[in-house]
């Protein structure tokens, strides 16, 4: 339940030395080249199918219309990018952005492979340096991408260059609940039970990532704070799958 994008590498936190839970940025790349087969699939276990319905609720964040544009920062094999497409249909376009060239070419395939969606297309590009022009977009989306970004506000000042004014960034992320007994669930699921996944899939390492990332990354009102100092507005958010996602959208100016 992660989209690539750029990993936080040594010093990034300013700190001279790495985080609990960060790699460095070629190590993640190369991890998520690595699960690509099995990553839709251990997205579907990990949350009994769920995964699908929290996208559909960010693209209905990002309040597109026909005919609109979007880009998907951290598309993994693409899921958020055609949710978007949905909306933008019939004459709008979606662009998905990652830095994993195998799901890249995962997602090019889904789109392909489930009825030749008009619309979408899927480039290499870095979070913290997206490739586009200001204020190009109608709304700007990461799903389960964000805690991957080396920098997170540059990540996410990034994101809202280029939207215009009056659209949307939203922000689909992991988070941790703080009270019994979702916390105590959490850490059964996420510390022991998704590791264990991992080992079965051929890749532990990927998947003891997946809590660490989750520990260091902010808190709902943190991450609030952070897309209001890249000069977000009338941000909000809201907490669903049993306290363990959040969904932030803010406008830019």
């Amino acid at each position: 339940m992660t989209g690539s994008s750029t990993s936080a590498p040594a010093g990034a936190n300013g700190s001279g030395h790495s985080q609990p839970g960060t790699l460095e940025e070629a190590q993640v790349r190369a991890m998520f080249d690595r699960i690509a087969g099995v990553y839709d699939r251990m997205n579907g276990v990990m949350t009994a199918g769920l995964h699908h319905s929290w996208r559909r609720r960010a693209a209905d964040l990002a309040a597109l219309e026909p005919g609109g544009r979007a880009l998907d920062v951290a598309t993994g094999t693409g899921d958020l990018a055609l949710e978007l497409v949905r909306r933008v249909a019939p004459d709008g376009e979606v662009i998905g952005t990652d830095f994993s060239e195998r799901m890249l070419e995962l997602a090019a395939a889904k789109a392909g492979g489930s009825g030749a969606r008009a619309g979408v297309r899927f480039e290499a590009a870095n979070a913290l340096a997206l490739p586009y022009d200001d204020g190009e977009f109608d709304a700007a989306t990461v799903g389960f991408g964000a805690r991957n970004f080396a920098q997170l506000d540059q990540g996410l000042c990034e994101m809202a260059r280029v939207v215009r004014p009056g659209g949307r960034v939203v922000v689909l992320e992991i988070t941790m609940p703080r009270r019994p007994p979702l916390s105590t669930f959490f850490e059964l699921w996420f510390d022991r039970a998704v590791p264990a996944l991992g080992r079965l899939a051929g890749d532990a390492a990927a998947y003891s990532y997946l809590p660490s990332s989750v520990r260091r990354f902010p808190g709902p009102e943190e991450l609030a704070a952070v897309m209001s100092s890249c000069g977000l507005r009338d941000i909000r958010y809201l907490i669903t799958g049993g306290g363990i996602i959040a969904l932030h959208v803010g406008s830019v100016p």
